[in-house]
């Protein structure tokens, strides 16, 4: 088969299609498990400051969030 001039333009733009879609492969699977939805890794995340946000989140009030801090310390 004869391309003329561009064959060579087809050959690049699969390369850098290939090797776009390769980076993307890769930076999908190191991101996948070590975030969760918050974008903290599950081993950052101490009782301590799990506790900290659900009190600025509301879920639980400065009586409960103090009692449950004592019993963490």
């Amino acid at each position: 088969m004869h391309w003329g001039g561009f064959g060579w333009i087809l050959m690049l733009i699969f390369w850098v299609f290939v090797i776009f879609v390769g980076i993307e492969v890769v930076r999908i699977l190191l991101r996948t498990g070590k975030e969760n939805k918050n974008g903290n890794t599950p081993a950052d995340r101490t009782p301590m400051e799990i506790l900290k946000k659900r009190y600025a989140k509301g879920e639980i009030d400065k009586k409960e969030f103090e009692e449950k801090k004592k019993d963490l310390m």
